[in-house]
């Protein structure tokens, strides 16, 4: 059998976009939404990034990251520090920790749910073959 290659990246867009609608429905419920919250989770892998460093993480311009991060300073959730040079460090307040770990449980049930229907090696396989996608597209 061919897998029409249009079908197969629609099927692949389709599950992100379920999967992506769900977790910003649900992480309201955390006072969060899923694009601030990936930033939550950017800054707390990544303590004292810079703006440009966490827009890479996020998958945003850096503009679209600033107006961002402008919120979440705004909400007090993130500090932004003064680095070396015009360097602007961002890390998480203790309210920024708060959500970020409360939405770590919204998301890890979330997705428990989008991918219950797979088995463990199944889960597997699709991590691989999207890992081999990955390091082809950057190698």
């Amino acid at each position: 059998m061919v897998v029409e290659l249009q079908i197969l990246g629609s099927a692949v867009k389709a599950a992100q976009y379920r999967q992506h609608r769900a977790l910003d429905s649900r992480l309201a419920s955390v006072g969060s939404t899923l694009a601030q919250w990936d930033a939550l989770r950017a800054i707390g892998r990544t303590p004292g990034a810079s703006a440009r460093e966490l827009a890479v993480a996020t998958f945003q311009s850096e503009q679209a990251f600033g107006t961002l991060a402008g919120r979440l300073v705004a909400q007090g959730l993130v500090d932004r520090r003064p680095g070396h040079g015009r360097r602007i460090e961002h890390h998480l307040t203790p309210e920024g920790n708060r959500v970020l770990k409360a939405g770590h449980e919204v998301a890890d049930s979330v997705l428990e749910e989008c991918f219950e229907g797979l088995t463990e090696a199944e889960r597997e396989a699709l991590l691989g073959l999207l890992r081999k996608m990955e390091a082809q597209a950057e190698g």
